[in-house]
């Protein structure tokens, strides 16, 4: 039997994978050795394991996690979908980052004309979303717009509100203002979005760019003194339907204060 079996050197130039690598994957359960030496604790392997081997090699060049390489190499059917996934939407997230760069590249660092203004408060319908982290707002807020307005007819004004410090989880509510007696459906809840000393913005442009001209506000309050005292809000007064995405507009709202002094 002992000539059937090959050390572990020499099975890792056959799996074309690294001693260590070996030893990490006998240790998660993904490969096992074929016998262990029960007075020295050496590894010994078949040849016939070299195709498993090779093949977590591969999985793992792909990007596959290993939790996922042992579903695949067990046989389970669809393992490698959520992989497909996963990778789909880091690679929109790749392109909407060199889109930003390339903007940057174009028009240098952000620099919108920014001012403070007082807003009054308005009456409004208000939706929430989780969203699991930066790049699932732009979801979790589409989301939360297509409940808010579920039966709306005709135009609307819709505010976008969203924490300025962005954590694994992040809160993600929509606003709509009601004009007169108007009330929502959907199970909205309604309230007041308050009023205040507002430090604004326009950005034009997608709303994936938008984190742009938030640096360039926040850069021009801290500039200033002043403390960022709420929720940051996105006035969206361009109907994504029939603009071009290069050609939205959003004010953005930035809710301030002195540092030291009281809420404005």
């Amino acid at each position: 039997m002992d000539e059937e079996l090959l050390s572990i050197g020499q099975f890792a130039r056959l799996g074309r994978l690294s001693v260590k690598q070996l030893r990490h994957y006998d240790e998660l359960g993904l490969l096992r050795p074929a016998y262990v030496d029960a007075g020295t604790g050496y590894r010994y392997y078949r040849a016939g394991q070299a195709r498993e081997a090779l093949s977590i090699g591969l999985l793992r060049s792909l990007d596959v996690p290993l939790p996922v390489v042992g579903r695949v190499l067990s046989g389970e059917t669809g393992a490698l979908e959520s992989v497909r996934v996963s990778l789909e939407a880091e690679l929109a997230r790749r392109r909407r980052t060199l889109a930003s760069l390339e903007r940057v590249l174009a028009e240098g660092l952000p620099a919108p004309e920014v001012g403070l203004v007082r807003e009054p408060g308005w009456r409004a319908a208000f939706v929430g979303e989780r969203a699991a982290g930066l790049e699932d707002v732009g979801r979790a807020t589409s989301a939360a717009v297509a409940r808010l307005l579920e039966g709306v007819r005709g135009a609307v004004r819709l505010v976008g509100l969203f924490p300025v410090d962005v954590g694994e989880v992040v809160q993600v509510r929509v606003g709509l203002i009601l004009e007169g007696d108007a009330e929502p459906g959907g199970g909205a809840e309604v309230g007041v979005l308050p009023g205040g000393v507002f430090a604004r913005a326009t950005h034009v442009g997608p709303y994936d760019q938008i984190s742009l001209t938030v640096h360039a506000v926040l850069a021009w309050c801290a500039e200033r003194g002043l403390a960022v005292s709420g929720a940051l809000r996105e006035v969206y007064v361009s109907d994504p339907a029939c603009t071009p995405v290069e050609e939205l507009v959003t004010d953005l709202l930035v809710p301030v204060r002195e540092e030291g002094g009281a809420d404005g």
